[in-house]
């Protein structure tokens, strides 16, 4: 005779038992990281936007010394960023608030980013290129 083997059934009541309680504690964390999700979608934009601000800037310091092949985007404004990043960002989602640049190449502003669906912001230096 061979002796049947497999789990009883306390052991798998058991077994569901504690993979509830897992999914119980699990399930609040997992909710709360869209709030984290969107907080570092606005601020890696935000970062982005900063280093197409300086890339640009650079471009425009390396043109003003006479380097051939550096062209660069002016910009005054905040807003310009939408000109220098390529394929621009979603103006749908985000918004940039208004800043003047200043009149003198290097001159610099915060700038405000803002998540238009959740009115997150975040901020990134401006700087100008005329």
């Amino acid at each position: 005779m061979k002796k049947q083997t497999g789990f009883t059934l306390v052991e798998l009541i058991a077994v569901i038992v504690i993979l509830g309680i897992l999914a119980a504690t699990a399930l609040p964390r997992f909710i709360d990281m869209s709030e984290g999700a969107e907080d570092a979608a606005v601020e890696a934009m935000a970062g982005n936007m900063g280093s197409a601000m300086a890339m640009n800037y650079a471009a425009a310091v390396a043109t003003s010394a006479g380097v051939l092949g550096t062209p660069h985007v002016a910009v005054a404004n905040c807003t310009d960023v939408n000109l220098i990043l390529i394929g621009g960002y979603d103006t749908v989602a985000y918004t940039v608030t208004p800043a003047d640049l200043g009149s003198a190449l290097g001159d610099t502003a915060a700038c405000t980013l803002r998540q238009n669906s959740s009115s997150k912001t975040a901020t990134f230096q401006g700087i100008n290129a005329p």
